[in-house]
């Protein structure tokens, strides 16, 4: 279609003033926050129609890219079995199924499949489905689960008999999805959330035999910056209710025998104080960052005795190894470790003699203790993959050191050699002269010309870590010439607790010029060029698009953002959306001068400014429960005003689903179809 024709929407101006801290802010597009007001709607819509029209030379292309990235994946795939309480459970996909079946079979592998849930007839009549939180009563009779329908992620909690095959009446409506069961058997202990910020905020106790109505408030955290969730300990010993904040924890704990007693606190909260604990015989070991443990330490407590004065040392604080999860065995301790920005696996032995650690070779892997469900084995069940590297299941013998393959991930389509992709990670220095670690794979006989297509992906936000995971349909982008990279930039945990606290409240900016910094690297040492690099983030790593291409927009041809976190001090500013003030002590209070200044000075959407732009497509749902639709809607809008290129500008809104996108295996691809064909496109690659 003739370009002078499709024009690209504009909204309408209605200038809002925002005043706080004795500054005014006006927004023009501030009217975009009704999803129920109808020119919202359909001005969602005209922008969907310029997307699809502006792009519609593609599409045969996004086919050919779906079909070539569904080939890969093993239609009728299963998960490792693992045994738990007399039975072994079975998560499998058969072929054309766009969900999982859940199944167990008794007693041995060998036995009668029973299906528990088949995900595909389940979501018959719904445009979004997701069942979460399945949990079986001791007893193995009862099982409850929950489901979500709207992508808003508030669960329905319903009970199935076992026996019967029967789905109780009873639905407890608005929860997280996650109950945990008694030790009696008909006592379910489960979290509902606050109706309009959907934060977890109750603990609930729900008898099988009784109504939704007589359900008990067991607990309820009036402070608005904690969220509630409640399980049950390794040991089935304990029921545990554990409130969390940005940087506090608090437990309490009642004896799964006797669900009706009252909860007690293990350690009462302390500002600043995080801790998880775990049980074992006699003790409760505890992970912490008691005694100013930055990196955390491990720690152990009499059962009787919880609160934080009785805790002795049990694995001392270090300043170089971030002390990240424990599993405890009968014979055994595991520590899941990170140092230099590498998982470690250590085993060490109850004796005290004798401990090692589990040996990795790559520098671009991520490994992990998965299902370990018994306390009385020398087996040890992890995972382990690279960029380059399908994921393996492995079970270890701790005694023997002996490992057995379960399983490993199968790429289809007899094309796919390992051998074929080189991984490096590489060192960028950033402009306060901190190094930054970048995981790059490509395929070899890449040479360093500044030519080659590169992707450079990033988050950067809460603590969480890039891990170098192995993708089938990134092989679409690698095996056709792509670099793809990811920046491990401060705001993530990926060189232990001090590299996230130098990237958030008021260092937050730390994040941005990292990637940044990563970029020019790439550029540098003739990885890519200006023509050629591209980058992508989601969510919070949206604010980190928004904010680099407010900054050094000149260094990217395009970039994605997906679900992004654009408008800031507005969002942090309004106490009814989802997830605010649990934020504060990640990007600060609004509130406070001190910090509405600071996020006022990188928000994207505050930020936008008549200058280029490169070339963006931008994702969102109009469900999304995480971040609001409005934030990309607005930010499109004011870009398309002020932005001085004619470069692409789409914004992409699913208009049934939220901050996960599209459910479903095949769903989902089809929107990284989408983001492929955008980059490929870009670089004049139509096939």
């Amino acid at each position: 279609m003739n370009e002078t024709i499709l024009l690209p929407p504009k909204a309408k101006i209605i200038p809002h003033s925002l005043e706080k801290n004795g500054h005014i802010r006006t927004d023009n597009y501030y009217w975009l926050n009704d999803r129920e007001n109808p020119e919202v709607i359909e001005y969602l819509n005209q922008e969907n129609e310029y997307y699809q029209q502006s792009t519609a030379h593609t599409k045969d292309f996004q086919k050919d890219l779906f079909e070539e990235m569904k080939a890969r994946i093993k239609e009728d795939d299963e998960s490792v079995p693992y045994f738990y309480n007399g039975y072994y459970y079975i998560t499998r996909y058969e072929k054309g199924g766009d969900y999982p079946i859940h199944s167990r079979k008794k007693g041995t592998l060998d036995a009668q499949e029973e299906i528990l849930f088949d995900c595909n007839e389940m979501a018959k009549g719904h445009s979004y489905f997701n069942l979460s939180g399945l949990s079986i009563s001791e007893d193995n009779i009862w099982a409850s689960f929950g489901i979500d329908t709207v992508s808003r992620r508030q669960y329905t909690i319903q009970i199935k008999n076992l026996i019967t095959g029967e789905i109780l009446p009873v639905k407890l409506e608005n929860t997280t999805g996650g109950a945990t069961w008694a030790s009696d058997n008909k006592t379910l202990f489960y979290s509902r959330k606050d109706e309009v910020t959907l934060r977890a905020d109750k603990i609930y106790k729900h008898k099988i035999g009784t109504s939704p109505e007589e359900d008990v408030l067991v607990y309820f955290e009036k402070d608005e910056t904690y969220d509630v969730s409640i399980y049950k300990s390794k040991s089935k010993k304990y029921i545990i209710i554990n409130s969390s904040s940005t940087l506090t924890t608090e437990y309490q704990t009642v004896l799964s025998a006797t669900p009706d007693a009252k909860f007690k606190v293990f350690q009462k909260r302390t500002r600043g104080l995080e801790y998880s604990m775990s049980h074992f015989g006699d003790y409760f070991y505890i992970v912490t960052n008691k005694d100013k443990a930055t990196n955390f330490k491990l720690m152990k407590t009499p059962e009787a005795l919880t609160s934080k004065e009785n805790w002795i040392d049990v694995i001392p604080h270090r300043e170089e190894v971030l002390l990240e999860d424990i599993d405890i065995f009968a014979s055994y301790l595991v520590v899941s470790e990170r140092a230099d920005g590498l998982n470690k696996i250590r085993i060490i032995p109850w004796t005290g003699k004798g401990e090692y650690y589990l040996p990795f070779d790559s520098e671009t892997y991520m490994a992990y203790t998965t299902t370990n469900l018994d306390f009385d084995t020398e087996i040890l069940r992890y995972s382990y993959q690279s960029l380059a590297t399908p994921s393996s299941v492995i079970d270890f013998n701790m005694h023997t050191k002996d490992k057995t393959v379960l399983k490993e991930h199968e790429v289809l389509g007899g094309k796919f050699d390992k051998n074929n992709y080189q991984e490096e990670r590489v060192w960028a220095t950033a402009e306060d002269g901190v190094k930054v670690p970048i995981s790059i794979v490509y395929r070899k006989g890449m040479k360093k010309e500044g030519k080659t297509p590169t992707l450079l992906y990033a988050y950067g936000s809460y603590g969480v870590t890039m891990d170098c995971h192995f993708s089938s349909v990134r092989l679409s982008l690698l095996d056709r010439g792509f670099i793809f990279a990811i920046a491990h930039i401060r705001g993530g945990e990926d060189l232990g607790r001090p590299w996230y606290e130098s990237g958030k409240l008021l260092k937050k900016k730390n994040t941005f010029t990292d990637f940044i910094d990563c970029s020019k690297f790439l550029i540098e040492e003739k990885y890519t060029s200006l023509k050629h690099l591209y980058a992508e983030g989601g969510s919070a790593g949206g604010l980190l698009m928004g904010a680099v291409v407010n900054m050094a927009p000149e260094l990217y041809h395009g970039v994605i953002a997906q679900v992004p976190f654009v408008d800031v001090v507005t969002t942090m500013l309004d106490e009814t959306i989802p997830l605010t003030t649990g934020e504060y002590d990640e990007w600060g209070n609004p509130n406070e001068k001190k910090y509405y200044n600071y996020m006022l000075s990188y928000s994207p959407y505050d930020n936008v400014i008549a200058q280029d732009y490169p070339n963006m497509y931008i994702s969102t749902g109009l469900h999304d429960s995480q971040v609001q639709y409005w934030e990309p809607a607005k930010w499109v809008a004011k870009l398309r005003v002020l932005k001085t290129d004619n470069n692409q500008l789409y914004l992409d809104t699913n208009m049934e689903a939220g901050h996960g996108g599209a459910s479903g295996r095949f769903e989902a691809i089809k929107e990284i179809a989408k983001e492929y064909s955008f980059l490929l496109d870009l670089e004049g690659i139509k096939r």
